[in-house]
């Protein structure tokens, strides 16, 4: 991908990632198909779910975020 450009101020956007914070751990955020449905026991129901790993990005000096789900 080619440096993208802050959509809000215009300056370069550096790659990143968003932290989820589990029990005991870290994880890198998923982008799942549907809607949001509970589980008593993980939190939401993924299973069977279309996933993909998500790509965001920051401006160096505005703070803005864009994120991208991106297929493997």
């Amino acid at each position: 991908m080619s440096q993208l450009v802050c959509p809000k101020c215009g300056n370069a956007m550096e790659i990143g990632f968003v932290v989820d914070h589990t029990h005991g751990g870290y994880a890198a955020s998923e982008w799942a198909e549907g809607t949001v449905q509970p589980s008593f026991w993980t939190g939401v129901k993924v299973s069977g779910k279309e996933r993909h790993p998500i790509q965001t990005f920051r401006c160096v000096r505005c703070g803005y975020l864009e994120s991208y789900a991106r297929s493997e």
